[in-house]
């Protein structure tokens, strides 16, 4: 009997070892991992750089807690800060956390503005986190079912509908904020279309309004689209952002970032973390972007990214089962007309790591350090899986 709570539906496979963009069970066989600790493994598994630079921060200093200064904090802060032109940087350990950061920034920016019940705009088919707040930020009623009384303050509209936004700035007062991720990855690698025109003007909005403009790009962050973050295809600047997944390649960290007036909301003792931004997790981020930069794998996330959806597209021609093919840079969707879980565990036989999610998506979201030869074996791979499902299920769908 296993004393793990009942939180997860895993896979019967359990991994011992990992190289690039693969890894090994425990017999001995090998898989091509398409997932990347759902966007987290940047670099893949067991980079040498980030293996080094672990090692050596181990023997020096793991943890000494935010009540002293950490200087590899100091670093990644203005690190970040440079590349994403915003001020100031809270650390945590998750996505979650970092959009409760942010949650809890806006709630105080409104009351520092005089209004009693801030009120945050959210989207539809959203995924935020699974803390109480951001639970009840996240637009799936799947998610949220069985943990009510959900959290108020939040205002939910349709994704992608400038219109929606400003129907809800005509009609409530206590909007203080709008949170959006820039491209929906557990709604299945939605992406608003044109992408710069919807930010760009909810940035108009916002500005009119004097809300505040919060990115979630805890999915969509560090490189995975082709720039440091998805919000820089739009060529605008939001208020907040958090990020956590890909930023410390597989050492969990979590950050919130602001500039101008909600840089400075928060005071001492307004928020904090025990383990946020300790030197380990600091030196992966720091080591993670290095990476990115020096081996440029921005642009080659945005060419195998293109590859990958090419490939995929021509091998898939004719199959009625396909619905779209879409994504930016590495995160990539591929959306089917009937739900299509059952296809994980087949994937898994034949030595592929991919994941479902939205119930009829395919999600890809491989490490930025996959090289064209294996994007190929993924294509070949499932893309035979696909129209293998396919053709199982129409016999069943004609019978119906």
């Amino acid at each position: 009997m296993s004393h793990l709570m009942n939180t997860y539906a895993r896979l019967p496979v359990s991994f011992v070892r990992g190289e690039g963009v693969w890894l090994w069970d425990g017999q001995g066989k090998r898989y091509l991992d398409a997932v990347a600790g759902l966007a987290v493994n940047t670099l893949g598994h067991a980079h040498p750089r980030l293996v080094k630079a672990l090692s050596e921060q181990v023997r020096m200093l793991i943890h000494t807690s935010n009540l002293y200064q950490v200087q590899k904090q100091e670093e990644l802060a203005a690190r970040l800060a440079a590349l994403a032109s915003m001020d100031k940087v809270f650390f945590c350990n998750s996505g979650a956390e970092a959009n409760e950061a942010a949650i809890k920034l806006a709630r105080l920016y409104g009351h520092q503005k005089g209004i009693d019940n801030p009120t945050i705009i959210v989207m539809e088919k959203s995924f935020h986190g699974r803390t109480m707040a951001t639970l009840s930020a996240t637009g799936s009623r799947r998610v949220q079912a069985g943990f009510e009384p959900l959290m108020g303050g939040f205002a939910r509209v349709p994704y992608n509908d400038v219109d929606a936004v400003t129907q809800v700035a005509g009609h409530n007062k206590n909007i203080v904020a709008v949170l959006v991720e820039p491209i929906q990855g557990e709604a299945g690698i939605r992406v608003p279309l044109p992408l710069p025109d919807y930010f760009q003007a909810l940035r108009r909005i916002c500005d009119e309004q004097g809300w505040l403009l919060m990115l979630d790009e805890v999915q969509s962050g560090i490189g995975r689209t082709g720039k440091w973050f998805a919000h820089q295809h739009s060529g605008i600047k939001p208020d907040v952002m958090t990020l956590a997944k890909g930023l410390g390649s597989g050492v969990p960290i979590g950050a919130c970032l602001a500039a101008g007036t909600a840089a400075d909301a928060f005071k001492p003792g307004s928020h904090g973390s025990t383990f946020g931004g300790n030197p380990l997790a600091c030196v992966a981020a720091l080591t993670t972007l290095a990476v990115i930069e020096e081996e440029n794998l921005m642009t080659h996330a945005v060419k195998l990214g293109d590859f990958i959806r090419n490939g995929l597209a021509q091998a898939l021609t004719g199959v009625k089962d396909v619905v779209q093919i879409r994504g930016m840079g590495l995160m990539i969707g591929i959306e089917l007309a009937q739900p299509c879980g059952d296809i994980v565990e087949l994937a898994l036989e034949q030595g592929l790591l991919i994941n479902v999610t939205a119930e009829n998506v395919v999600r890809l979201l491989p490490a930025l350090i996959m090289q064209q030869t294996e994007a190929q074996k993924l294509i070949d791979g499932l893309s035979g899986l696909i129209r293998e499902f396919s053709r199982q299920a129409a016999p069943a769908n004609a019978r119906a």
